[in-house]
């Protein structure tokens, strides 16, 4: 029997056809997705279910759906698709992360123009029979300094258009590495330098529990006076009311903003202003994007319910059924050790390599090395996932290398990640026990043996009597539960380090308390996705 695929929001017919091409039978219904009832009341008959933005798959829909085996987002934001629901029943989610690059970059330059020349205010004034001339002054694009915050897929796109229109361009991303800048033609600096030397400032970057809000009072007061300012990405970055105050005081001299805080967005401090341009979310709203990421989303969706084949999905690698239940705890451990490392290094990094070492050396280690790159690169890449996390790394400049061995030590396997810096090598290895749950073995060349969990807090002193003692006392007040403490040292009175896992997310002050104690060089909290300890 053919698989069913519900359509419920506006796709081409061309991408409908797709699916009929390959034997999937599809019904085709692009405004079922605002009917949330009707969605409920269908959605237990089919296989597949390709959206857009309107259709909300809630854990509701998800729980009706007793069929369904993947969903496609057609387009890169699964913001309205309850991910945990789906990865706990089963459900593949699956989006479309590269379809839209060029039409979002190629807004925010337009915004850039827009800011620059005034063109909407100019073109309002025209047209209700005014002609106001001297009071549309604007600035020319040539040779100002364009500041890129977030140099990935649109990103680097928007700075090679900023070098083509002969702007003097810099950006600032983690993962950017000189190499790939210089490959540009861009110059790579610190977010604080961008900010001070930057006429004009365009945002590519992901929302993150590091990026929500970037752009406010105190990163406002750093940049250059008369700046401008596009956001073509999240609208969360920006606090609008700090901007809408900076432009009001003549600080900032214009904005084009595509989103919002909150959208639809019906109101905003910065409606009204001078010289803010402002359009609704309209970064992906080209013919061609739209057609590229419908016919795309089809394809993969396709590939799967009539081959097994799975790509650009979210909750889940490119893992065949027969190699599933070996390698799927080892894909957990590869992407741990990323998270691991992406959440303690704070420098641009230059290469990645991954050391299998035992059994683990025989599996499909492209799964593992992928998992490994998407848990690294999520506290900046929200969005990323397996399938795109290699193909972001090498856009980034990061050189990724695999090393494989025999058996060489008293496990019978186990991943070694050393991470290289422009100013430090970082290394972590961990391991799977019998019970198939990940553990860290070795840190900065540390041995320990430390249970994974969801909140853990690592610290970094010298070897000396009193560190337990000393966090146990400073988290007990503070009510804070440690489920599990491990320690470690190179040598007697060598460097030592910690790492506690704590029952729930660690407030900044008590860290800051541990930090002021002079026996402690680091502390920082880790969140890994594992499930939380009832």
């Amino acid at each position: 029997m053919a698989p069913r695929v519900l359509v419920s929001d506006a796709l081409s017919e061309t991408a409908v056809q797709i699916f009929r091409d390959r034997g999937v039978e599809v019904d085709f219904q692009p405004d079922l997705g605002k009917d949330k009832d009707k969605l409920l009341e269908i959605i237990g008959q089919y296989d597949g279910l390709a959206i857009r933005s309107a259709t909300k798959v809630t854990d509701k829909v998800i729980a009706a759906a007793t069929k369904l085996k993947v969903v496609g987002r057609a387009g890169i934001g699964v913001d309205n698709v309850d991910i945990p629901a789906a990865s706990k029943k089963g459900v593949i989610v699956m989006n479309t992360p590269f379809g839209n690059s060029i039409t979002t970059a190629e807004h925010a330059v337009a915004l850039m123009f827009a800011v620059a020349r005034q063109l909407p205010a100019a073109d309002a004034s025209t047209q209700a029979g005014k002609w106001e001339k001297s009071r549309f002054m604007g600035v020319e694009l040539t040779g100002k300094t364009l500041g890129v915050v977030g140099c990935g897929n649109i990103g680097s796109i928007v700075a090679s258009r900023g070098v083509g229109l002969r702007m003097r361009v810099i950006a600032f991303d983690p993962f950017l590495s000189q190499e790939r800048a210089t490959q540009l033609g861009i110059e790579k600096v610190e977010l604080d330098e961008l900010y001070g030397r930057s006429d004009f400032i365009t945002l590519h970057t992901p929302m993150t529990d590091k990026t929500r809000g970037m752009i406010n009072k105190d990163a406002l007061a750093k940049m250059k006076s008369g700046v401008r300012i596009v956001n073509c990405a999240r609208g969360g970055l920006i606090v609008e009311a700090d901007l809408a105050e900076a432009i009001k005081a003549g600080t900032v001299a214009g904005a084009g903003v595509d989103v919002f805080e909150t959208e639809p967005a019906k109101d905003s401090p910065l409606f009204g202003l001078d010289n803010v341009v402002c359009t609704p979310h309209l970064g992906a709203s080209t013919t061609e994007a739209q057609e590229n990421v419908a016919l795309q989303v089809a394809e993969q969706m396709a590939d799967y319910l009539m081959r097994g084949a799975v790509s650009n999905a979210i909750n889940m690698p490119s893992i065949t059924a027969e190699e599933a239940p070996i390698l799927t705890p080892f894909v957990k451990l590869a992407e741990c050790l990323g998270a691991f490392a992406g959440q303690v290094t704070e420098e641009a990094i230059h290469s990645v390599e991954i050391l299998y070492d035992g059994l683990v050396s025989q599996m499909n280690t492209k799964a593992l090395t992928s998992a490994t790159l998407a848990g690294l690169m999520k506290s900046q890449m929200a969005d990323i996932n397996m399938v795109s996390a290699p193909i972001m790394a090498k856009e980034r400049g990061i050189q990724v290398t695999e090393a494989k061995r025999d058996k060489s030590g008293v496990f019978d396997s186990f991943i070694k990640l050393t991470i290289v810096t422009e100013k430090q090598t970082r290394t972590v290895a961990g391991t799977v026990f019998s019970d198939g749950k990940p553990r860290f073995i070795q840190i900065k060349g540390i041995n320990l043996d430390a249970e994974i969990g969801e909140h853990m807090v690592y610290t970094t002193n010298n070897d000396a009597p009193g560190i337990i003692g000393l966090l146990g006392t400073v988290f007990g007040k503070a009510g804070v539960n440690i489920a599990n403490f491990q320690l470690g040292r190179n040598k007697r009175g060598g460097d030592a380090i910690a790492l506690l896992y704590v029952d729930s997310p660690v407030p900044e002050a008590l860290l800051d308390e541990v930090r002021a104690y002079k026996e402690i060089h680091r502390a920082m909290p880790l969140k890994f996705d594992m499930p939380s300890a009832e």
